[in-house]
Formats: structure tokens, sequence, C-alpha cells
């Protein structure tokens, strides 16, 4: 049975009439039309679907959209229009760190997360950060490297 869920999506508010059981990741993609979040794994272990939820990282593909009632989600479609966002971008350019792209708007928001709560990471707090989000092309080693990149770059910003 659908329900109305009004909740703020990429700082815009938004009422979606649906099955509060269905996956926000299905809610992002198919009605609102965010396609930054991806379907990799659908249980949870790749972070390919991974958004903020009132400013904590979720993988949408494990969270009921009747969740999202009166929450703040931000995907990767809101988070580009910030100041976080471009330097986050220039750090994972220079430092190689995107191939095919399938796994870095959540890898991206992992990075977010992480450095919101910690501006100055270490590499072992990096890993561990993005440790919930895979990638099959680039290399660990280069994401690590554009976190710190961002973290250094964006000294006051985080």
């Amino acid at each position: 049975m659908n329900q109305r869920i009004a909740f703020v999506l990429n700082n815009k508010q938004v009422s979606i009439e649906t099955d509060p059981l269905k996956r926000l990741l299905d809610v992002l993609r198919e009605d609102c039309g965010l396609t930054g979040p991806k379907e990799g794994c659908g249980e949870g272990e790749c972070g390919a679907c991974s958004v903020l939820m009132d400013g904590r990282l979720v993988n949408s593909c494990l969270v009921a959209a009747g969740t999202a009632e009166g929450k703040e989600i931000i995907t990767i479609e809101g988070y580009r229009e910030t100041e976080q966002y471009k330097v986050l971008e220039k750090a994972f350019s220079d430092a190689g760190a995107v191939q095919c792209g399938f796994c870095i708007p959540g890898m991206v928001m992992a990075a977010q997360a992480l450095l919101s709560g910690n501006a100055n990471p270490s590499e072992s707090d990096i890993r561990e950060g993005i440790s919930g989000n895979l990638c099959r092309c680039t290399g660990y080693n280069m994401i690590v490297h554009a976190v710190q990149l961002a973290a250094e770059r964006g000294e006051g910003l985080w």
C-alpha cells in the first residue's frame, strides 16, 4: 500500500507517493530521476548506491523509502553543487583515481562523510572510511591519495 513520504532531497523539499518498503535506491533512480547512486550488488556490500542521510553515509539499497520520512538525503547530484565536491573532484582527477567511474559517486560520498568527521585523516582512517565501497578498476592506493589531497587542499572546508 502506497503512502506519501516527505523528505529533503538535495536541499529541496520533496513528497512522493510510493510503497514505504520500496528501496530508497529505487525511489531515487526511478521516481526522482537521480542516476548517480547505482545498483552494484543490491546487498550493501559495494557502496555504489551510497548517499548521505542526515549527514551519515548509508547504502540506499538497504534503506526502505519510508525511513526517509522527515530526513535530509544528499546524493552525488546535490553534493556536486558544493565547494567540498569541487575539491574532491579535482583531487580524484589529479590522483588518477577515476577509471570507469561506476564506483566514484559512492566513493566521493564516503570521502565526504569521512572528511566531515575527520578533516585530517591518516591513511588508515581513509582506508577504513572507504572500506564499504568497492572499486574494481582504479585501485585503492590512488583513491586514498585522492582523499589525502582533498584533505590537504580543502583545509577549513570540512
